[in-house]
This record gives structure tokens, sequence and C-alpha cells, in this order.
């Protein structure tokens, strides 16, 4: 297995908390006239919002965590570590085709379909079958990963479809993605550790 340098978990352990603190913050400055449960991510970084800049910065930040991690994650495969590169670079678009203050944007829900595909994608992508990687990397784990959040954006599909906790399961599906980088490099990282704590002693 190829070392993974333990700055990876910071690249990979920042992008949910940035994600999840842009949204929060971005909410609170937009006040109660938005709903959480039912509007999406989108809304908080549409033109004229009030947390517009919060919300564009995190996912610029979430963007540049993603491009790191795929760098520096030398242990998973390297169609996997594309993926999760170009779903970096997606989101890295999406902060920079806002949607408008009100309808649709083909532009804007193009791109972040995509990143939807490529960061649901990338754990099957990454997947080592000779069984040397961490668990996380295991081909029936990371093929459950991939199922588990496309699934999830089936869900965010019908809850748009149906306008109904759209907001909700955005959030799930945008927190699984996420968080998945940072248990994939955690785990490397304590492979490394605990082979190399046995060929010391």
């Amino acid at each position: 297995m190829r070392p993974v340098p333990k700055w990876t978990l910071l690249s990979s352990g920042c992008a949910p908390l940035l994600l999840a603190g842009g949204w929060a913050v971005a909410g609170q400055l937009e006040g109660p006239a938005y709903d959480p449960v039912t509007q999406t991510i989108s809304v908080l970084a549409a033109h004229g919002a009030a947390g517009a800049w919060v919300m564009t910065a995190a996912l610029m930040a979430l963007g540049v965590c993603h491009l790191l991690t795929a760098w520096g994650l030398r242990a998973a495969a390297a169609p996997g570590r594309v993926a999760l590169a170009c779903g970096g670079v997606a989101a890295l678009v999406v902060a920079m085709v806002p949607p408008p203050s009100s309808g649709g944007s083909l532009r804007h829900g193009s791109v972040a379909a995509v990143g939807f595909a490529l960061l649901a994608l990338w754990p099957v992508l990454a997947a080592d079958r000779s069984r040397t990687a961490p668990w996380p990397l295991w081909p029936e784990i990371s093929l459950a990963v991939t199922l588990a959040m496309g699934a999830g954006a089936l869900w965010f599909l019908f809850e748009m479809d149906d306008d109904g906790a759209a907001g909700v399961a955005e959030r799930v599906v945008t927190s699984m993605q996420s968080l998945w980088p940072f248990v994939v490099a955690a785990a490397c990282v304590h492979r490394a550790r605990s082979r190399y704590r046995a060929t010391a002693s």
C-alpha cells in the first residue's frame, strides 16, 4: 500500500466541517425566511442571499479540500482519486455559477448533478481489489457506500419533485459525500502507523 501523508487527515477532515459550518452560518444570516427542511443549500448561495458569500466560500473551500485529499490519498485506485478531484472541481464551479434569486439555473443544476455523480462514484472507483488496503477501500465496502450515496441522491430528487424535505435529503447526501474521504484517509493513516509499530517492535 502506498503511504498516505498525514495532512490528508486535515484536508479531508475540514471538508464536512466547512460544508456544515457554511450552511449553518449562511442559514442564520438568511433568517427565518429560509427553511432548511424544504429549501436546498443552493438557495443560500443564490444571488442576493444574505449569506451567499459564506456559502460560496464554504463550497470553494470544500472543492479545495477534495482536490488536496485526492492528491494525497495514494492508497486509493487512480480512477477514484481522479473522480474525487473532479468532484472538487465541480464544487468550485458550483460556487462560481450560483443560481438566480428566484427560479432555477440549468448551468448550476447541471454542474451540481455532475458533482453529485462524481462524489457518489469515487468510492467504488477507488477500491483496491488486492486486499492490501484498509477496509474502506475493500470492493464490497466501496460498492455499498456508492449505492448508499446513489440512494440518497434518488431520495433528494424524489423530495425535489414532490416539494418535500429536499433540504434534509440534500444535507444527508452531501454530508455522506464530504465525510467519506476522511474515513478513507483516517483508515489509511492508521494502517500505516500499525505497520510501522509492528516493524519497529
